[in-house]
């Protein structure tokens, strides 16, 4: 409240004020990079790297299917085409191999995902993008806060996008954060975002109105200074996880990278059905049933969603079998500050009585 009673004082309450260029700096520091461009979403802040990297309407650009589909939406909604990639099933990322494979005439970008925060094979799409010569690009929602081979993420890549929605264990309420170590990208990404204004407040070519204002940088500011403590009950909360259903058959909870800082944003885990003998969505809905919000993430997978199930012109539909095996056993769980031991160990509890509640034959939905 007296970060916006400030802006409120000033009377500066957006383009680029005090308070998003404070956090800018914060978020640059954070992630080791020369450039922090902060946005109104984590949408546009894809949708405007992509234009600054020189990716254009009707050019394809490699992604994921093991995503949030808004990943997806962000290119499709500026008419650049999505090719769905498969995972691999360890880390949920873009298998490189995959990604190697469908590259074509028209790919102009990849775009890989860190999903909850376990890093992408970095290094192996690197390579790709140099051979290629194309962009690469991260969306980086779930990974404030993790590394990659002991580097923070946000300096891989021609741009990474950070996510502040309210979702996120660091938020601006709203907001969005392009990353990068490209002076030219940069500057063409603050342009963009000002209706195509430079530096100089003379018009540099077309753009959008996607910047951050004050009260979301003092929400994002402050949510910095919680930042070490918030990851600390994150990791305390996932270690409870752990615990409470190790041994149970056929759940696991999924790791985070080895090695590696972590943010433990996400707890999630796996119900393999056929060793449990309960499917994973009736996991989910015993839990719903207890008033326990856990949530199917990413199901069915961007390529069976629309619009791109539909419009085989325009989008090959492929089997992704281990993004469709994916989506089909993971389980997001409640964590965060608003939970503790009590609550997790009465949520591990419902999970042990639903597993072998049902035999194989009912369970498998």
């Amino acid at each position: 409240m007296e970060r916006i009673n400030g802006a409120l004082d000033r009377l500066w309450l957006t383009n680029n004020g005090p308070l998003v260029r404070e956090f800018e700096a914060r978020i640059a520091a954070l992630t080791g990079a020369r450039h922090c461009v902060t946005t109104c979403n984590a949408t546009t802040g894809i949708q405007i790297a992509a234009k600054a990297a020189g990716i254009r309407a009707g050019d394809e650009v490699i992604v994921p299917s093991f995503t949030w589909v808004a990943t997806a939406h962000a290119l499709e909604w500026i008419g650049i085409v999505p090719v769905f990639c498969d995972v691999d099933e360890e880390t949920g990322t873009a298998d490189v191999a995959h990604v190697e494979r469908l590259i074509g005439p028209n790919t102009r970008g990849i775009l890989g995902v860190h999903v909850f925060g376990y890093p992408c094979d970095i290094e192996g799409l690197s390579a790709l993008a140099r051979r290629y010569g194309i962009p690469l690009l991260f969306d980086a929602a779930h990974a404030l806060g993790c590394t990659y081979r002991g580097r923070p993420i946000g300096g891989f890549g021609s741009a990474e996008i950070f996510s502040f929605h309210a979702t996120k264990f660091i938020n601006t309420f709203e907001g969005g954060a392009i990353v990068t170590n490209d002076d030219e990208l940069a500057e063409r990404a603050r342009a963009m975002r000002q209706q195509g204004l430079d530096a100089e407040h003379r018009v540099a070519g077309p753009g959008t109105v996607a910047r951050m204002n004050e009260i979301c940088a003092a929400m994002g500011l402050t949510a910095l200074e919680a930042m070490d403590s918030l990851i600390e009950v994150n990791r305390r909360n996932h270690g409870h996880y752990e615990e409470g259903l190790a041994g149970v058959a056929g759940v696991r909870v999924r790791p985070m990278a080895p090695d590696e800082h972590a943010n433990y944003q996400y707890v999630v885990i796996e119900i393999d059905a056929e060793v449990a003998g309960v499917h994973r969505d009736v996991v989910n809905d015993i839990l719903l049933g207890h008033n326990v919000l856990s949530r199917r993430y990413f199901d069915p997978g961007c390529h069976l969603d629309e619009p791109y199930r539909s419009n085989t012109s325009r989008h090959a539909p492929l089997p992704l079998p281990r993004t469709e095996a994916l989506t089909d056993r993971v389980l997001s769980l409640p964590t965060g500050p608003a939970i503790g031991p009590a609550e997790i160990s009465g949520i591990c509890e419902i999970i042990r009585q639903a597993v072998p509640a049902y035999g194989p034959a009912e369970a498998l939905v």
